[in-house]
């Protein structure tokens, strides 16, 4: 078996493990940075949309040798509105206008023909209108507030109201911090980052269900016992899906990272970059979000609850009277609920693996 492997039977397992919900107020403090950095760099830069949502002319050019600066100060002046220019692997030109309609791009179309040295025929010229844009917009919220609303509805029916709320908070942490490194860096937002929003957001809720079901199971008739509380109970099913959790990331994150450097940066794929920047750090995002965020915050809203306050209360007093006895916390005389079940002990001149008992050796 391989280490990485070996590590992750041991967690499941619960022999080793990492304190992530004991140390949830580090990973509460660091999320409420990155959400602060986010939320600022929207207001003051704020998303530089497509023209499918503000409306616009966006102008491809066949392959010249004209620098993307000189085409953009080309398209501004002839324009009179800020341009963006992108130039694609096949070293042709697209050059995004917003504000044009359909009287002025013709204008515009053969202005660009004359100082890039093209033919005005072959420039191809898409126009869009803003209320077009609009009714997108409009219909792309509308679908990421359903999302939610079922989303939440689901969790409270297949887990509680404490799992969907968790949730609901890790999927707002990750749509923030998303849409913030989109104003920061500043990469246009179209149809395909929308797309990537909501696949970002799909993953991120299938990798904190994983984590929800586990803890649901392993808490179950948990006020029976006396060994662990809910918070520890969290934290080991936390720990029994941790490299699962991170092979599945990393795994995912391989072909979008080929996507975003090198179709996007290297090729100068424009639509790629769309669509890459939003998996890429939705991805990562999600994935800190499922570890450090949904499963803690669970555990925080639960530990309020009266029976999981009585229950902490009960195992603290049975771990302090074994610590004055010198006994480990769960050795000693321990409760009857705390004990290896039946099944699972071995019976008594048994042998392993067979159903009858052994025999001595014939004379």
């Amino acid at each position: 078996m391989s280490r990485l492997g070996s590590i992750g039977a041991r967690l499941y397992r619960g022999e080793v493990g990492y304190d992530f919900v004991g140390k949830r107020m580090i990973y509460y403090g660091i999320s409420i940075l990155i959400t602060v950095i986010a939320i600022a760099g929207l207001g003051f830069k704020g998303l530089n949309m497509g023209i499918e949502f503000q409306g616009g002319a966006l102008f491809t050019t066949p392959a010249t040798s004209v620098s993307v600066d000189h085409a953009k100060e080309v398209a501004e002046k002839a324009s009179g509105h800020d341009a963006i220019v992108q130039k694609l692997g096949n070293d042709t030109l697209r050059i995004q206008v917003g504000g044009l309609d359909t009287a002025s791009a013709a204008p515009v179309t053969e202005k660009l023909a004359q100082d890039l040295k093209v033919p005005a025929e072959k420039i191809n010229t898409d126009l869009v209108g803003p209320s077009w844009g609009e009714e997108i917009a409009n219909k792309a919220w509308t679908g990421l507030a359903v999302f939610m609303v079922l989303v939440v509805i689901y969790l409270a029916i297949a887990f509680e109201w404490r799992m969907a709320v968790a949730a609901l908070v890790a999927l707002i942490h990750d749509l923030t911090i998303t849409v913030g490194v989109y104003a920061l860096v500043g990469f246009e937002v179209t149809p395909g980052t929308v797309i990537g929003l909501l696949t970002i957001l799909g993953y991120s809720l299938y990798d904190t269900v994983v984590v929800f079901d586990g803890l649901k199971e392993g808490s179950k008739d948990i006020t029976k016992q006396t060994r662990f509380t809910y918070s520890e109970i969290a934290n080991r099913s936390l720990n029994g899906t941790l490299v699962r959790s991170i092979n599945t990331t990393v795994v995912a994150l391989l072909p979008v990272a080929g996507l975003l450097f090198i179709g996007g940066g290297v090729l100068g794929a424009g639509m790629l970059n769309d669509i890459s920047l939003s998996l890429f750090v939705g991805l990562a995002a999600g994935a800190y979000s499922s570890i450090f965020i949904a499963t803690p915050l669970v555990a925080d809203l639960k530990e309020r609850d009266p029976q999981m306050k009585a229950l902490k209360k009960r195992i603290l007093a049975k771990r302090a009277a074994a610590e004055a006895k010198g006994e480990s916390a769960d050795g000693g005389a321990g409760d009857p609920q705390d004990a290896v079940p039946a099944a699972a002990a071995p019976v008594v001149g048994q042998r392993p693996g067979r159903g009858r008992p052994t025999q001595g050796k014939r004379r």
